[in-house]
């Protein structure tokens, strides 16, 4: 299935929130499940947004920050206890190791499965992940410790084959996945029929960043080219852009410059400040630079197209 979808589990900042749930993300990708930073109570949306535990696969950490990993335990421990067998494979960057093994030593007992830690590079964007229909890879961002985003990018899809010609040509089903990949096809007459007459292009492939937590990176722009969708922190309004540099931070105003910068279809902000009792201003200030903005929430659901 070709299914590219976002889940907005958390998208709070760190200090607690009783409008925000701290930082956690679920992209479905082709019905595989990888969640993006867990913070406390991330398991208790994922069960909200009516996701399957059993196609859970990964999950990518940004940086050890309490927000965006404090309920990644208590996820593992749930996942013993629904007795999983298939391991889980835990991306995230420096330090990841040091921190998680002696809690994984500690509750070796109670985890049924493999548990997979992968320390990712935060200073350059490589390739962590690659299946036959999608990769995932790093962008380098700027925060008080070391931290990652994570860009994930669709493999071209195959083209469409056209009915039409399947019916003229009595092409048989065992055929067209070939001929969707390139191959003629050749009649019982023996005239061959060129690929690109029995088929139509298939739509662009999709692409999602996440990027939070980071101060303004203008030289990530072109690891960010093209997304459909990007996802980048809004902690703060203009008028605490100072503080936000000193803190490792962007305001909206920079996410929608950032979101120009890299030529993004669409803008997706989070990781409020609490000190904002009302998140439109922040989406204000990021639509005066780049309209296609929109504001994170729990319980959101978006299929990229």
């Amino acid at each position: 299935m070709d299914i590219f979808d976002i889940y907005i589990l958390g998208c709070g900042s760190a200090i607690p929130s009783c409008r925000h749930n701290p930082a956690c993300q679920v992209v479905d990708i082709h019905s595989w499940l990888y969640m993006i930073d867990c913070g406390e109570g991330s398991q208790i949306q994922f069960r909200k947004a009516g996701l399957s535990f059993a196609r859970l696969r990964g999950i990518f950490i940004s940086h050890l920050h309490g927000d965006h990993c404090f309920g990644l335990m208590g996820l593992l421990s749930t996942l013993s206890l629904q007795k999983r067998t298939a391991p889980i494979e835990i991306y995230g960057p420096q330090g990841i190791v040091d921190y998680f093994v002696p809690q994984l030593k500690f509750y070796s007992g109670a985890i049924t499965f493999p548990v997979n830690l992968h320390v990712v590079p935060t200073e350059e964007s490589v390739c962590i992940l690659e299946e036959k229909s999608f990769k995932v890879t790093t962008i380098p961002l700027r925060h008080r410790v070391p931290c990652c985003g994570y860009r994930f990018d669709e493999a071209q899809p195959l083209p469409h084959i056209l009915p039409d010609m399947i019916d003229f040509y009595k092409i048989p089903h065992y055929a067209i996945r070939d001929i969707k990949e390139g191959a003629d096809w050749i009649t019982a007459e023996g005239e061959v029929i060129p690929h690109m007459r029995l088929v139509r292009p298939a739509r662009s492939p999709r692409s999602y960043a996440y990027c939070s937590d980071t101060g303004f990176c203008p030289e990530n722009a072109p690891l960010l080219r093209n997304l459909s969708l990007l996802y980048h922190e809004a902690t703060y309004a203009t008028t605490e852009e100072e503080h936000a540099h000193q803190v490792g931070h962007s305001t909206a105003s920079e996410a929608g410059r950032m979101a120009k910068l890299a030529e993004a279809k669409q803008l997706l902000l989070g990781h409020f400040s609490t000190r904002y009792d009302d998140d439109k201003l922040l989406l204000n200030e990021a639509r005066q630079v780049f309209p296609e903005a929109i504001l994170a929430n729990e319980g959101m659901h978006i299929a990229l197209k």
